[in-house]
């Protein structure tokens, strides 16, 4: 009876959050903050409320709570497709004809942002060191640096944009998250080290990161190899999308096969492998496109859960507390430093790479919406820091704070993408 329960509300929410996007649409907003206010809806903390008496006491034993961490894996393999779909980026033919100049401004923007986050945040830990914990700044500035591709591409198409800029600000959005994913597997590491206690030594605090990193690049480069290969004797779309969704489930497998002790304790980063695995298998096979195709059909449901997860898992008791304004605060420096940062990271990278004006100029407004994969990150942190009871509030605030900001990027994210490319005129004047 127990997974009849779960099944019902699995399709309770899939249809709930199919329906929210007549609303938003209606609005002209984004699908995904559909998504999202929805799983704040049917999440725990609202809909919960209905079998847990109104009240937020013992919320987390109730039965809505319980519904959500059994499907949370979902989240793990929306992450894994996420991951993949960046990887296919990579062609080796993009990379040659855009040239250093998009590499260069790609490294500005992504850590000017996250510089500028870190500083931001530490004057807020040193003003306020039980308020906002250091391993909370860490990995909110290597989530500074995630921008949300499907927003901006929504944006070029819907008004036909074309020109330098755009050209110039495709191939950033596909490396922009690329940046995202190694600054986080290298600084959330420390932030689980100081978080995990213990002595800094350089093995745990340098060079353990930096094996993770690679064994992560090197297990999806076997998977991205393997599945290329497996591709000469399954030649129709269906076995070869079977194929992609085996590469990232056995990702997620070893991610986990890890962390055991007996493999030491290594903590690999899942959205690497899946990465790498998606940038070789585009290169190898000259023949993915259309197999690419079918797998973007294939993972909307997917996407959908994963956005409503994460709606869900947006722990509104930290909003009730005594801490609730510290997040708000948080959550408030955090949007607005960020947006600085990826503009004057992105202006930077352009006059060094002498760009036109009009890319210098507005590029950086260009790549402030922020979802799905800075939404990945934090699910990411909330789970690992979740199997520590001492660290399971560092994840909820995390989660908390990038879940915030996430809503205000998908509100005016478009909108100033629009305006950024309007004022560089890459929209044609009839649309």
């Amino acid at each position: 009876m127990e997974y009849f329960h779960i099944f019902l509300y699995v399709g309770f929410v899939l249809l709930v959050a199919l329906g929210s996007t007549r609303l938003v649409r209606l609005l002209k907003l984004p699908n995904v903050t559909g998504y999202i206010v929805t799983g704040i809806i049917v999440g725990p903390f609202v809909f919960g409320l209905l079998f847990n008496n109104f009240t937020y006491e013992g919320i987390k034993d109730g039965i809505i709570y319980q519904y959500v961490n059994r499907i949370s894996w979902v989240s793990n393999i929306a992450l894994g497709f996420i991951a993949f779909s960046i990887g296919t980026s990579f062609k080796a033919s993009m990379i040659k004809s855009v040239g250093k100049k998009v590499i260069i401004i790609t490294i500005f923007e992504a850590l000017f942002a996250s510089i500028a986050v870190l500083i931001a945040l530490l004057i807020l830990h040193l003003a306020m060191p039980d308020k906002v914990p250091l391993p909370a700044v860490l990995t909110l500035a290597a989530i500074a640096s995630a921008t949300a591709p499907a927003a901006t591409l929504m944006v070029i198409k819907q008004y036909k944009a074309s020109g330098k800029m755009v050209d110039t600000l495709l191939p950033v959005v596909a490396l922009d998250d690329a940046a995202a994913l190694i600054l986080f597997a290298v600084l959330f590491q420390i932030a689980t080290a100081i978080s995990g206690g213990g002595s800094f030594d350089i093995y745990r605090m340098l060079l353990k990161p930096i094996i993770e990193i690679i064994l992560s690049l090197a297990i999806g480069a076997i998977f991205g190899l393997l599945i290329s290969l497996l591709n000469h004797f399954f030649k129709s779309r269906n076995n070869r999308l079977i194929l992609i969704i085996f590469s990232i489930f056995s990702c997620a497998g070893i991610y986990y096969l890890f962390r055991c002790d007996f493999m030491g304790g290594f903590e690999l980063s899942s959205l690497l492998m899946c990465m790498c695995a998606g940038a070789l298998f585009t290169n190898l096979r000259k023949d993915c496109n259309k197999t690419l195709d079918l797998l973007d059909r294939f993972t909307s449901p997917i996407y959908l859960m994963f956005f409503v997860l994460s709606g869900a898992s947006l722990d509104l008791t930290i909003f009730a507390s005594d801490n609730g304004l510290f997040v708000l605060l948080i959550a408030l420096v955090y949007i607005v430093i960020r947006v600085v940062g990826k503009w004057s990271g992105a202006f930077t990278g352009a006059s060094i790479s002498k760009c036109e004006p009009e890319i210098k100029n507005y590029l950086g407004l260009a790549l402030v919406p922020q979802a799905g994969v800075a939404i990945g990150l934090a699910t990411t942190a909330k789970a690992v820091l979740g199997e520590n009871i001492e660290t399971a509030s560092l994840g909820s605030l995390i989660i908390a704070i990038i879940l915030t900001s996430t809503l205000v990027y998908e509100l005016i994210g478009p909108m100033i993408s629009k305006f950024a490319l309007k004022k560089a005129g890459q929209i044609p004047p009839q649309q």
